[in-house]
């Protein structure tokens, strides 16, 4: 079995890049960036030192309910191009030791016991192994630091 690493979908990218209210109704607020730790969820690159950048709140669910995390997030300010979905991790995160990921159920819940800090090198097959469960649907790979959403991982 392959995985795809999902960067955000374009649609929703662009209503918040155009203003559009966050996963808390609020505009998000814009940065200039310095060039270092800010990782847009669009196009999975740092956004560049001297560039605008959005900070917001996201919610990478279809609607709310107990297991419905938000966090905060950073796009670019302008327009990018999305990151091709890929099979191995996008080079993004290969800076970072480790991620959690965790698993969900096509109803969008948590499926418990799939929740690990994952050290990155191993990331792809740990992806494998959870994706071949038929309670997991897709997944998430999360900050292992602060929980903040990466990207989706789903089966290929």
């Amino acid at each position: 079995m392959t995985v795809l690493f999902k960067a955000l979908p374009t649609a929703t990218v662009k209503a918040l890049q155009k203003g559009g209210p966050d996963a808390y109704g609020h505009i998000p607020e814009r940065r200039i960036s310095d060039g270092d730790g800010v990782p847009c969820r669009h196009c999975l690159k740092n956004v560049p030192a001297g560039e605008a950048y959005l900070i917001l709140a996201y919610r990478p669910f279809p609607e709310l309910q107990p297991y419905a995390e938000t966090g905060p997030i950073f796009l670019h300010a302008e327009e990018c191009e999305r990151a091709e979905e890929a099979v191995t991790i996008p080079e993004l995160f290969l800076e970072t030791a480790d991620y959690i990921v965790r698993g969900y159920s096509a109803d969008n819940r948590i499926v418990y016991g799939t929740g690990a800090v994952v050290p990155t090198p191993e990331i792809a097959e740990r992806a494998r192994m959870l994706l071949e469960r038929e309670d997991v649907a897709y997944l998430h790979m999360r900050s292992a630091r602060n929980n903040c959403f990466q990207c989706r991982i789903e089966r290929g």
